[in-house]
This record gives structure tokens, C-alpha cells and sequence, in this order.
């Protein structure tokens, strides 16, 4: 199934929002819209990261622990983690124990404390796409997993101290902290849905 499909409501939905109920909670009431803020932008940036090579549905189940083990995610806070804490994180069922990604969420907490309030949002939505450079895709196929201004986004980050950030992982980022509207076109995110609905009801 790749178009949009039928929920429980009958309002049309991306169709991985259809798949547990995780899922379509989070769809319907975060995935695509607007984050702003240097802390909550580097807590997706490290989800993303984390996230690597598993389902999202992995991380969105243990978020909460993450937000626990990791200070809320604080830059600040975390900067100042010690060995002792970088120990506690590897032994912490609550999130996902990938010594290589927890140190590079660590080191990324210091880089960013040294940069200027706002520079991390300034920087990631300076390279939100233009909306009408790209119409909204109909199917899961016409989404991208990497675009340009994705693998720019990558770059600047890695030349700025960033780890563990790549085109694909940078994408996402940017799909589910709104710099672009991935819900298909016919999904209730945009709109679509309830028109969809009504169309069929009519038909019917």
C-alpha cells in the first residue's frame, strides 16, 4: 500500500500512519509540522541519528526514556555529561545502547553549546526548500529519502562538528520537524483527507 489510505475515522492518512496506534498519533500530531528551538531541534537531530538502521517505531516507543537519560535533551545539560554518565547511557534499557551513536550525541551537545543562541535553528531552516518547488507526492514513491538541500544540510552540519548526520538521516529531520510537507496529497494532514472522504460519500 503506497497511496493514501482509510483510517479508523475514515479520513485518509499516509499510509505508515495507519499501522500502530504510535504511529498514527504521531503522524496526525507532529510528523511534517513546524520545530523550532536549538534544544528541541538537537533532541530530533539525536532521535534521527539513533534511528539509523532501525524502525522510527523502535525510537518513538522508547522516546520517553531517551528524554529521561538524556536531560530532556537540554544542550547545556548534556554538554556537561561525564564518563560516569556516558557509562550510565550504555547500560540503560530505556534507549537504544550504541556506544557509537551515544558519543556522538555527546560530543554533538558540546559542539552546540560553544555555538550562539539560535545558530542551530538559523542554520537547519536556512535550508528549508522552497513549498512550491516540488508538488505534494501522491504515493510513498514519489518521496525522496535524499535531496539536495538535504546533503547540504549534512555538509554544513559535519563541516560545523555535527556527527553521525548523513543526507538520508538529515532528510528526516527535516521531514518530521515540518521543513518539508511529505503527507501525501490526499492525506487529512493536508487536507486531503476530509475531501476525499466527502468525495466518496458523495459517490456512494
Amino acid at each position: 500500500m503506497t497511496a493514501a489510505a482509510p483510517g479508523p475515522d475514515g479520513a485518509l492518512r499516509c499510509p505508515w500512519g495507519l499501522s500502530t496506534e504510535d504511529y498514527t498519533a504521531y503522524h496526525d500530531t507532529e510528523w511534517g509540522r513546524p520545530v523550532h528551538g536549538d534544544d528541541a531541534l538537537y533532541e530530533r537531530l539525536c532521535l534521527e541519528a539513533f534511528q539509523s538502521g532501525l524502525s522510527w517505531l523502535t525510537i518513538l516507543r522508547r522516546r520517553e526514556g531517551f528524554r529521561t537519560a538524556f536531560a530532556g535533551f537540554e544542550i547545556a545539560k548534556v554538554a556537561r555529561f561525564t564518563d560516569d554518565d556516558a557509562a550510565r547511557l550504555l547500560a540503560d534499557p530505556g534507549i537504544i545502547r550504541n556506544r557509537a551513536k551515544i558519543e556522538a550525541t555527546l560530543a554533538n551537545a558540546r559542539v552546540l553549546a560553544e555555538w550562539p543562541e539560535g545558530d542551530l535553528d538559523r542554520l537547519i531552516w536556512s535550508h528549508a526548500p522552497d513549498p512550491a518547488g516540488r508538488p505534494a507526492p501522491r504515493t510513498l514513491a514519489d518521496v525522496p529519502a535524499v535531496t539536495p538541500e538535504s546533503t547540504a544540510l549534512a555538509k554544513d552540519l559535519k563541516k560545523r562538528g555535527i556527527r553521525f548526520v548523513g543526507p538520508t538521516t538529515a532528510y528526516a529531520l527535516m521531514q518530521a520537524c515540518g521543513l518539508v510537507d511529505d503527507h501525501l496529497a490526499d492525506c487529512v494532514a493536508r487536507g486531503g483527507g476530509k475531501a476525499a472522504k466527502k468525495r466518496r460519500t458523495k459517490a456512494g
